[in-house]
């Protein structure tokens, strides 16, 4: 039986994320990173976790069971090649959160090149609280939790499903390992330049996952991207689609957008379900709330329990990563940048989750492309970004 974990790049969300629910488990848990520092070194802390500070093959010692091998490593790191060389057993992230958590949970995994945070934060907190006790894993700090995971005593667990590589010696995406009974596919663009050549090889990675669900699972597709509604056809279990054009299963209408929140009407299949509100503003995050709602709704909640979840909703928050280059993720910059007039600070303690679309992992590559040079400094806030002019609700709505 295992009994002592050894991290190797512990101070990334994801993996101080693992480590924090490893050492939940019972696990005697540990890790090491070269830039140990704040706000994750302070995260490790709190949840007793040791960390230590540069790579060094001391760190790895004759009584660990198993190392996790986060995707930053690779050959030549001092702790993974005495690893190697004494052949103690590793794996990947997505592999200890599989091999740890998944097998008997109903996996709900959610995914798209923007919007995936929040969408999980907002899928984790509906399922809290109608009730549904699920463990959550999200790739940021969900402030209704004032964690980025959450342990419960339910069936469900609800993860971000990332797109980028697994680790040194698994170069597929990371969402393949994740076991998946229920997926959101938000949307599908160019993304991660350093691993992907082209959009269709991202193409290829999303119908990898939808391959996997199973006849008795669910896929749930943004039907305002064509690239993932095109996703259909490849199914093999029940489809249901969300977004604001005409046909969609779970459409928003009538987006009303006021200073701190934003409100919408639903319908299912052309007949309403009701009016919701979210304390987030933005097209976007209503899609997000959308995705959430057609979750919760297949995991058997009722519309009320969704609707008072959605206006006890605090945002997510993730932290603070470098500059983010137009020519890893060119549409995410442009988006990034138009979308701040639009965003107005949080008020009375209330969050206003802009869903930054890019992660700290895609800000540390600075990928050089033909088409794009110019870099965008772009600074990730806490939770939100400030507006510097008001805008009117009807460009607030798209």
């Amino acid at each position: 039986m295992l009994k002592r974990i050894h991290l190797i790049g512990v101070c990334g969300t994801a993996m101080a994320t693992l480590a924090a629910l490893l050492k939940s488990k019972g696990y005697d848990v540990r890790g090491s990173d070269q830039n140990v520092y704040p706000p994750m070194s302070d995260f490790l802390v709190d949840q007793g976790i040791t960390t230590f500070q540069g790579y060094s093959a001391a760190n790895i010692t004759p009584d660990l069971d198993l190392v996790v091998v986060g995707n930053a490593i690779s050959r030549g790191n001092v702790e993974l090649e005495e690893v190697l060389d004494r052949k103690i057993r590793y794996c990947s992230l997505p592999e200890a959160i599989r091999d740890h958590f998944l097998w008997a949970a109903r996996s709900i995994v959610i995914t798209g090149t923007h919007g995936k945070t929040t969408t999980t934060s907002l899928t984790g907190w509906l399922l809290a609280h109608g009730g549904a006790d699920p463990n959550v894993f999200i790739g940021g700090i969900a402030e209704n939790f004032e964690s980025s995971y959450r342990i419960g005593g339910g069936r469900d667990f609800v993860i971000e499903g990332d797109e980028y590589d697994s680790a040194f010696f698994d170069k597929t995406a990371k969402f393949l390992k994740y076991l998946p009974d229920i997926v959101v596919v938000n949307n599908i663009e160019f993304d991660h330049a350093d691993i992907y050549p082209n959009l269709d090889a991202i193409r290829l990675a999303f119908r990898r996952l939808v391959n996997l669900v199973p006849r008795r699972g669910l896929l749930v597709l943004g039907s305002d991207n064509a690239d993932a509604l095109a996703l259909k056809q490849y199914a093999h279990c029940r489809v249901e689609t969300f977004g604001l054009s005409d046909g969609s299963d779970w459409q928003a209408h009538d987006l009303a957008v006021s200073a701190l929140s934003t409100r919408f009407g639903v319908r299912r299949g052309g007949t309403s379900v009701g009016t919701f509100e979210i304390p987030l503003l933005g097209a976007y995050n209503v899609r997000n709330a959308l995705a959430a709602i057609a979750v919760g709704a297949a995991t058997g909640l009722s519309t009320d329990p969704m609707r008072a979840g959605l206006r006890a909703f605090k945002g997510v928050r993730r932290p603070p990563c470098p500059t983010i280059s137009r020519t890893t993720r060119p549409r995410s910059a442009r988006r990034s940048k138009a979308s701040v007039p639009r965003i107005r600070p949080a008020a009375s303690g209330r969050s206003s989750s802009l869903d930054p679309p890019h992660r700290a992992g895609a800000c540390s590559r600075q990928i050089s492309q033909r088409r794009s040079r110019r870099r965008i400094a772009w600074c990730c806030p806490p939770c939100f970004v400030p507006a510097c002019r008001k805008e009117s609700a009807s460009r607030l709505k798209g």
